[in-house]
């Protein structure tokens, strides 16, 4: 369960960004390397030019098939797994047109033009606007230069509505319509290159965890702990992403509390913590007890283990993706949980999309109809919750192949032995 990524701070484990919300220094003090820790990642290859263009091409044909002209996309993960140009959203709008023949278009402010220019990996053209111009008139020139103004704009899901706003504006007979009909069967399924990506930010997250779990000591605070598990993660290649750390009562709601923690004998102690690696993602979760754990922590445990399983054992290609956490519920109400989303229980999703995005489409989600398919890639995270007690999640993610489903992470057998 990836939480807010880089801006999550509720007092509880502090993620990448954190220092600078908070007013602190913005080099944060995990950063310090970690002894004994050195990178694993020197063998994984970036995502290649080819690539990228078969993506574009993929996309075009989807496009041409729906009758879409040209997509709309602001900066984030879709701009990313398009363009290769890695920027930032803020007022000033810059945007990947991609049209349903030929090279992209970039539209950027002019001062910003190098910047964006350093990451565009495909062949495509950029053009400016300056400070006193519309940037949304400059996508409207080159939609008309193209002969695409009269076809239907599509718009990636989640540009802004100014964005949206401004192109009818100025192209008041433009057609727009969502585009995730034609982008999300891209993303989705993910190649051999992007797996192995995501592969290598597991790899390095549970090598973290196991580094930070040997340094947990009575009285540390959630803060204490997510600094070293970033810090960790940083020395052994991975960019830490968010490191959420649950303790005691806090453990039994899914994004924590802003209640003080500390460590205490007896008591769970739940972290979920991932990474990226060139982009791509992780997101795992483990659920130990500091000291010896008690016969009911060791229970629901257990059961969440088994949860997990069921989960493995209804994600068949073909499958709608809501029926895994169909199966999960049923599983659990027969405990005695639930029934559905109801507390003591599973009040979340079995599980998210992941990708460049920790959470991304489709989820597994009661009611979701999506087709399982190969290629792509959910996290599996059953969580039990009771409130007033503690909770225990365990989350692993995996990836659909024709031959079944593929873990990242191997997920623990043991509350005694949570990291393998």
């Amino acid at each position: 369960m990836a939480v807010i990524g880089r801006r999550h701070v509720l007092g509880l484990g502090l993620a990448v960004g954190a220092g600078a919300a908070l007013g602190l220094s913005s080099r944060p003090s995990w950063a310090a390397k970690q002894s004994g820790l050195s990178p694993i990642t020197g063998g994984v290859k970036p995502i290649g030019q080819a690539e990228r263009l078969a993506r574009v091409a993929k996309l075009q044909g989807l496009m041409r098939a729906r009758g879409f002209s040209a997509v709309l996309i602001e900066p984030g993960a879709s701009m990313t797994y398009f363009t290769g140009v890695r920027w930032h959203r803020s007022e000033r709008l810059t945007a990947a047109l991609i049209p349903v023949e030929g090279d992209a278009c970039i539209v950027t402010p002019h001062f910003e033009e190098p910047s964006v220019r350093e990451t565009l990996a495909i062949p495509g053209e950029v053009r400016v606007w300056q400070e006193d111009e519309n940037p949304l008139a400059v996508v409207a020139a080159w939609l008309r230069e193209r002969k695409l103004a009269q076809g239907v704009v599509g718009v990636e899901e989640t540009v802004r509505y100014f964005a949206v706003d401004g192109l009818r504006k100025v192209l008041p007979d433009v057609a727009v319509r969502s585009a995730a009909e034609v982008v999300r069967p891209c993303r989705m399924v993910k190649s051999q290159a992007e797996l192995d990506l995501m592969q290598a930010a597991t790899d390095v997250t549970i090598a973290a965890y196991r580094h930070t779990a040997a340094q947990i000591r009575r009285g540390m605070t959630p803060a204490d702990i997510a600094e070293i598990m970033n810090g960790a993660t940083e020395a052994l290649g991975g960019e830490p992403e968010f490191a959420l750390i649950l303790l005691g009562e806090a453990s039994a709601y899914p994004h924590g509390s802003g209640k003080p923690q500390q460590v205490r004998d007896g008591e769970v102690v739940l972290m979920d913590c991932g990474c990226n690696v060139q982009g791509y993602q992780s997101d795992v979760s483990r659920t130990l007890v500091f000291g010896e754990p008690n016969k009911r922590q060791r229970e629901v445990w257990g059961q969440v283990r088994q949860g997990q399983q069921v989960a493995l054992e209804a994600a068949r290609i073909g499958a709608p993706a809501g029926s895994v956490d169909d199966a999960v519920r049923a599983y659990y109400a027969k405990l005695g949980y639930g029934p559905g989303y109801r507390l003591p229980g599973l009040s979340h999703r079995t599980g998210h999309g992941i990708g460049l995005d920790g959470h991304e489409p489709v989820n597994l989600v009661h009611g979701e109809t999506t087709a399982l398919a190969a290629g792509m890639c959910f996290s599996n995270e059953p969580g039990l919750y009771i409130p007033g007690a503690f909770g225990v999640r365990l989350e692993d993610c995996f990836h659909m192949t024709e031959a079944g489903l593929r873990w990242f992470s191997t997920p623990p057998t043991s509350i005694d032995q949570p990291f393998g």
